[in-house]
């Protein structure tokens, strides 16, 4: 099985940025983590600040993949484009946020790409990403 982890933009500051709400260990940390535990599966990862290039990827990989998790930071909130991308992909795409959105600023409790997505994930901290890849491997 081919999972691939996509993450937009900010997220390479993860275990400096805001510690508070996204902790402290870094994501290349936790996805050692991660392929130590799913080691059945082959998880890939994508990180991008440019929306364009997270739609580059999502076409890439959304034909040949099992599963897709998502985490398109503030993107989440304003992107029609990524919403239209995930629309025209044959592989399932969890969402994923580290942080409760919904009890943070009202802005972020809107997402334009729920609504093409296989389900939401959030609140967990990285364990979200765990969380979506146990989803999508049913």
């Amino acid at each position: 099985m081919k999972i691939m982890i996509i993450n937009g933009p900010n997220l390479n500051l993860l275990g400096k940025r805001e510690p508070d709400i996204y902790g402290n260990r870094s994501f290349d940390e936790f996805l050692q983590k991660l392929r130590h535990d799913f080691t059945q599966m082959e998880i890939d990862y994508y990180q991008s600040n440019i929306e364009g290039e997270l739609i580059d990827k999502l076409q890439e990989v959304g034909f040949s993949y099992d599963g897709i998790v998502l985490n398109a930071g503030a993107y989440t909130h304003t992107s029609i484009a990524l919403l239209d991308c995930i629309r025209s992909l044959t592989t399932p795409v969890v969402e994923v946020h580290i942080s409760n959105v919904h009890a943070r600023e009202e802005f972020r409790h809107k997402s334009m790409i729920s609504s093409a997505c296989l389900g939401v994930i959030a609140g967990f901290g990285l364990n979200s990403y765990k969380l979506a890849i146990e989803a999508v491997a049913g």
